[in-house]
């Protein structure tokens, strides 16, 4: 049964929100929410320190759970998930999100389109940083302007999003996103 109420990040958006210096903006988004990371995507962020000190933020915010993948549910879900998405060390985050989407109901967070992919293709509910700053200006925690700031800035860092800098509101408006909100 899905969760509204519980988000399940992956790496990526984490990282770059922290990088960008917009984790309060993802906090505020988060609102009530309850926002919990895997423990493979805290061994990511961890791996990533020695290069990336901003990670530590994310690390360090009181409002991100974190959440032991231990049960015989999760550790199948993930050897699942894990067979369609690892290569390496490369995609461990976003199996770990999925295997908790899908034992929990939460909402899996992920932008990369492998995770995206399998989510879908399971039925696991399923949103990216585009997804969550839509949310946020239907329910008047972000204006357009604010997002589009934001998406500009998530840009800027290098992070992938479906538009490049400055099309943030025409690609909302072009995919049905600045209307009502189910």
């Amino acid at each position: 049964m899905p969760r509204a109420d519980l988000l399940i990040f992956d790496t990526s958006p984490l990282s770059h929100f922290a990088r960008e210096n917009w984790l309060g903006a993802l906090k505020a988004v988060v609102g009530e929410r309850t926002a919990v990371i895997p423990d493979v995507v805290v061994d990511e962020l961890k791996r990533g320190l020695a290069h990336n000190s901003f990670l530590q933020a994310v690390l360090d915010a009181p409002w991100i759970g974190r959440r032991d993948l231990q049960s015989p549910e999760e550790i199948e879900r993930f050897g699942y998930y894990s067979s369609l998405l690892v290569a390496g060390e490369r995609n461990r985050g976003e199996a770990g999100v999925l295997a908790l989407a899908a034992t929990t109901g939460g909402t899996a967070v992920v932008d990369d389109m492998a995770g995206r992919t399998a989510a879908q293709r399971d039925g696991l509910p399923l949103t990216g940083t585009v997804g969550l700053m839509m949310q946020a200006i239907h329910s008047g925690l972000l204006t357009v302007a604010l997002a589009s700031a934001i998406a500009d800035d998530l840009l800027s860092g290098q992070y992938r999003l479906p538009f490049g800098p400055g099309g943030f509101a025409e690609f909302a408006e072009q995919n049905g996103l600045t209307g009502p909100m189910p």
